[in-house]
């Protein structure tokens, strides 16, 4: 722990070059460490269940579907990642036995992930651990959770990160 807040300390900084946009600079590097922050707090939540938060998220998808079920294409999309990040995940969920690829009904160059009763089970227990630490943001009050919820959303639809 440092005894001075560095992004406090790079604010002065840019305000004594007279560089523009400190409060941007401040609000974007506060949300990059808060997410290196609160993704530290959830993947040791997730650690005893052999889980990172991108494979509790893969997971969690395939729990969420209809069929328990969804080609690795869709699950890229849906989960906002490079198709290469979702087949690493799933490699590694297949190899734990948490989820098992099995060939599309219709399509044939289609393969899907499919949840298996293991992994229905350990992404119900990890999801209650990160319910017990509140993903990381425990201190935090409701209003200052629905308030940071809603600044963060009109970020993610200003820049295109959804239609609306």
């Amino acid at each position: 722990m440092l005894p001075f807040d560095p992004i406090g300390e790079a604010r002065r900084n840019w305000e004594a070059n007279n560089w523009r946009a400190v409060d941007a600079m401040s609000a974007a590097t506060s949300i990059t460490r808060a997410n290196q922050l609160v993704i530290g707090r959830i993947n040791e939540a997730l650690a005893p269940f052999d889980l990172t938060f991108s494979r509790f998220e893969a997971l969690a998808l395939l729990h969420f579907s209809r069929r328990g079920s969804l080609p690795l294409g869709k699950m890229g999309d849906r989960l906002m990642v490079h198709p290469t990040s979702v087949t690493n995940a799933i490699d590694r969920l297949e190899r734990d036995g948490l989820v098992r690829r099995v060939p599309h009904a219709d399509d044939r160059r289609t393969v899907l992930a499919e949840i298996t009763e293991e992994g229905r089970r350990v992404v119900a227990k990890a999801a209650d651990a990160l319910a017990d630490i509140e993903f990381g943001l425990a201190r935090l009050s409701a209003d200052t959770l629905g308030a940071l919820d809603d600044a963060i959303h009109t970020l993610r639809r200003d820049a295109g990160d959804f239609a609306e």
